[in-house]
């Protein structure tokens, strides 16, 4: 994509009940266009742009809320001709699929959180398109929240990472098998996966037992959350295989319907719990939940400039910046052949489509998301169906063709290639002369770049092909050739 519409599309805030849309003489919609790229489905921006732009008085500009207005016909032409140059025709694929044994319209689901409290909630998220829930944990201990209880990291009006200290539903557990009731009720095509957290034996099973006569098509056992304020749970009971097993197991055997363990990534390794999870019977798991973290580092201004203590608290980490992580623990699942049998939800940064098929690449079979619906709102699933269906469909895929397709080209760092390097390629087209590949490789790389009139030259025989150089470039000015190199040839 062009650089002028990445950075045009990061800048929008994608307001509501949008005033540029409102303006469009031409009839078209600039924020439902922006959105969509800012949600990498650029074919489904593609469907909604057309030539009508190029010849406009650009009224929508006029109506941007911020100082320095969004440049919206410059980014509206761009893609327009970007679209002329696309070669394939942009169809859809269906992406209906089957978790834990039953059939969903696609993989998305809310997570059990914030976004999935009450009825009126979910009922939104599934009418706009998500198709099943896993509903904030229900429980026995007596929920009293703190206040504030977020925080987060920013970036271009974008969390870079996001933290909570919240707990479980502070709604009764007879209040909220209500929900579930009248959830099956109305929504009965739709996944409705109930987390439940208890402290011993009974209240496990007697969660269950109401959860599932409630409707439950799953039980999502939370051995994860973090912020628990009461001794054994949450967290506590997922670093504990033996405890994983234990719970799992009375679950198991109360109640006919899959359970689903939600695994915490505040260990070293899952693969421990995850095998206490089949060995109690457990039809898949799910992960991650967040991990534990400081964020506040912005006190220090309190406590320096303004002589003032700002307290805060170790709590969860989630979004964009958790993503590879979730990844990481994922695949500890999906490679190991004694697990593979075991269904996955996941979790973990997850914005776009394209995360969504790295999960899905990994073995996910159904995804869940918190932090990015809190940040954008349950319209998100608009670009993540739409952008999955295009995307598939445009390449003639199948969900099949996607689910585990990555296991296999996941290497061991050890059996990595070691004896060549593959160097950079230089586009001088796009080279704007700025320098940062020159600064990075003479000061984390291996010097073996120089410049002459500022255009930056590659020593072969001094680069090791690490790709610093590719990776810094803010212009994708640089790219990975085709050139390998035998690092010990003479």
């Amino acid at each position: 994509m062009l650089n002028l519409i990445k950075g045009e599309v990061s800048r929008c805030v994608l307001c509501n009940d949008a005033l540029c849309s409102k303006a469009c003489s031409m009839g078209l919609d600039p924020r439902r266009i922006i959105k969509a790229l800012r949600f990498k489905n650029t074919l489904g921006a593609y469907l909604r742009v057309t030539d009508s732009c190029a010849f406009c008085s650009a009224p929508c500009e006029k109506q941007c809320i911020l100082d320095n207005k969004i440049k919206i016909k410059d980014v509206l032409t761009s893609l327009n001709n970007e679209k002329k140059s696309f070669n394939k025709e942009i169809k859809e694929a269906n992406i209906e699929t089957d978790f834990c044994g039953k059939k969903i319209e696609n993989p998305y689901f809310l997570s059990s959180s914030v976004v999935s409290s009450s009825y009126d909630m979910v009922k939104r998220a599934f009418d706009m398109g998500f198709s099943g829930v896993s509903y904030k944990t229900i429980s026995y201990i007596d929920i009293h929240e703190t206040s504030p209880r977020f925080s987060a990291v920013k970036e271009n009006n974008s969390f870079l990472s996001f933290k909570n200290i919240e707990q479980l539903s502070e709604h009764t557990v007879d209040e909220n098998l209500e929900v579930f009731k009248k959830l099956k009720k109305n929504y009965p095509n739709k996944f409705l996966l109930v987390s439940i957290m208890g402290r011993n034996d009974d209240e496990w099973i007697s969660l269950a037992k109401k959860a599932y006569n409630a409707g439950a098509d799953a039980l999502e056992l939370n051995f994860s959350c973090p912020n628990m304020t009461e001794e054994h749970s949450g967290s506590d009971i997922g670093q504990v295989p033996e405890l994983v097993k234990r719970y799992t197991k009375v679950v198991v055997d109360s109640v006919p319907i899959p359970v689903i363990p939600k695994l915490t990534p505040n260990v070293l390794s899952v693969t421990d719990a995850a095998f206490a999870s089949k060995e109690a019977g457990a039809l898949g798991v799910s992960l991650i939940n967040t991990i534990k973290s400081i964020t506040e580092f912005d006190c220090i201004n309190d406590l320096i400039e303004k002589d003032k203590d700002t307290i805060f608290s170790i709590g969860g980490l989630s979004g964009a910046a958790v993503k590879p992580i979730a990844l990481k623990f994922i695949s500890e699942i999906s490679t190991n052949k004694e697990l593979s049998n075991l269904y996955i939800s996941g979790m973990g940064g997850i914005y776009t489509y394209m995360d969504a098929l790295m999960f899905m690449s990994l073995g996910c079979k159904s995804l869940q998301l918190t932090t990015s619906i809190m940040e954008y709102g349950y319209e998100i699933i608009e670009d993540l169906i739409e952008g999955l269906k295009l995307y598939l469909g445009t390449y003639n895929k199948t969900l099949d063709d996607i689910y585990g397709i990555n296991i296999k080209n996941l290497v061991d760092v050890v059996d990595r290639e070691r004896d060549i390097k593959i160097l950079p390629k230089f586009l001088r087209d796009k080279c704007r002369l700025c320098g940062r590949c020159y600064i990075s490789c003479r000061d984390g790389g291996h010097n073996a770049i120089s410049l002459k009139d500022n255009k930056p030259i590659l020593d072969p025989n001094k680069c090791q092909g690490c790709h610093l150089c590719m990776l810094v470039c803010p212009f994708d000015a640089i790219v990975s050739s085709d050139i390998k190199i035998n690092k010990y040839s003479t």
